[in-house]
């Protein structure tokens, strides 16, 4: 079995390991102390983030009392904390130095070449928008990637494990201006934090984050992957405007034929082979997203579905046999359910053919 994530980070290895940093740059530090607080009765039970949390208000009660003086031996050790450990000094941030906003925002920008401040800036955020993100804009314009990713990244209004930003689901323009700068940047790393951050934008406002992509779209390579990448969550769910935007039209003279499964009911674990006929009657070759979709049954007879690409190509006139293989076996991320599941081949966003099977225990 893989390890968790959760017992790979904050060993008593690592955790004696950043202590030893910690004392080379104050040499009051208590060791000891540290690892018996860290090392509590609870600490085994405790996910990856709240590890880290717990780590950090050890470090508060173990590091001089002032907060300009505790961060100035963490500026110091940055660069010698290695792992997701290294965590723990943005999140040092985020705790007590809301009310110390340059000492902090200047810290923060230190750690995140680091390790990651994308987490630890989105109070400051929240508290303030508009000074936290003339900030961010300038962060914009460093010459580090790893800066510059923050600069996105930390403002993502839907980032993943970190707290969302409300104002920025509601009206995100404070954002623009930051992917504007890096929408043509030189690091692929950099450029994937503005394509997410546009996705997490186009859950809230689908047309705004359209009108961003049809103007940068065309513009260069690097733009073209961005648009593309910003569009995946609108383009499973269908968008015609998504859709038109890359040249996938209306499939109305496209039709799915003869879907067939070669089983109707099988196990958890199991997979399903399915094939279908792809028909076009357009006159001419014409660019087709093909796709399907799994209706998953759920607890208590509810429904998710999750949508699966198949090929983005071009297709000529005339018949096409298309043959793809989905698996039930349970992941990390999705459990499956007893029930009637249903596949559902999708065209350009449009539903062309569906058809049932039984997920038996």
């Amino acid at each position: 079995m893989a390890q968790k994530l959760k017992d790979m980070f904050f060993t008593s290895s690592s955790i004696d390991a950043m202590a030893n940093v910690l004392k080379r740059f104050y040499p009051g530090f208590d060791k000891r102390k540290f690892s018996t607080l860290v090392f509590d009765e609870g600490f085994d039970s405790k996910e990856l983030k709240a590890k880290m949390r717990h780590t950090t208000e050890c470090l508060r009660q173990t590091l001089p009392k002032s907060y300009k003086g505790a961060l100035s031996i963490l500026k110091r050790a940055a660069s010698f904390v290695e792992g997701f450990e290294a965590m723990c000094l943005p999140d040092f941030v985020e705790l007590y130095g809301l009310d110390d906003w340059d000492l902090s925002l200047d810290a923060l920008a230190l750690f995140t070449k680091f390790s990651s401040s994308e987490f630890a800036i989105r109070p400051f955020i929240i508290r303030e928008p508009k000074r936290a993100m003339t900030f961010m804009e300038e962060l914009a314009k460093d010459k580090d990637p790893n800066v510059r990713r923050f600069a996105s990244e930390g403002c993502r209004p839907r980032l993943p494990w970190a707290m969302a930003i409300p104002a920025f689901k509601k009206e995100p323009s404070l954002i623009l201006p930051i992917l504007e700068k890096l929408k043509d940047d030189n690091s692929e790393f950099v450029r994937k934090s503005v394509a997410n951050n546009l996705n997490d934008i186009s859950k809230d406002h689908p047309e705004l984050v359209l009108d961003v992509c049809k103007r940068w779209f065309g513009k260069s390579k690097n733009t073209d992957w961005i648009v593309k990448h910003a569009c995946r969550t609108m383009l499973k769910a269908g968008d015609r405007r998504a859709m038109l935007l890359f040249g996938f039209g209306d499939p109305k003279h496209i039709s799915v034929e003869e879907l067939a499964f070669d089983r109707r009911r099988l196990t958890r674990g199991e997979h399903v082979r399915f094939t279908f006929t792809l028909r076009v009657g357009t006159k001419r070759t014409c660019k087709i997203r093909l796709e399907y979709a799994v209706y998953f049954a759920r607890a208590k007879g509810k429904v998710s579905k999750k949508v699966f690409k198949i090929t983005e190509n071009t297709f000529a006139r005339g018949e096409h046999t298309v043959t793809r293989k989905h698996s039930f076996a349970d992941m990390p991320t999705r459990k499956h359910h007893p029930g009637k599941h249903q596949i559902t081949i999708i065209v350009n966003g449009v539903q062309k053919a569906q058809k049932c099977l039984t997920l038996t225990k």
